[in-house]
């Protein structure tokens, strides 16, 4: 088997088992990650605004 499709697969199940187990904790962290990205574009629209404004 494919070491690629088995650590997707790993993967797939963690998160399967944990939004089953503790989907307060999931959804808690799937929000601080979507913070960090909506930051991190910010932040890069504030940069591209300072350089071009």
């Amino acid at each position: 088997m494919n070491v690629k499709k088995v650590v997707t697969l790993a993967a797939v199940a963690l998160a399967l088992f944990l939004l089953i187990t503790q989907p307060d904790e999931s959804a808690a962290a799937v929000r601080q990650v979507l913070q960090w990205l909506r930051e991190a574009a910010e932040a890069v629209i504030t940069f591209f605004r300072s350089l071009f404004g």
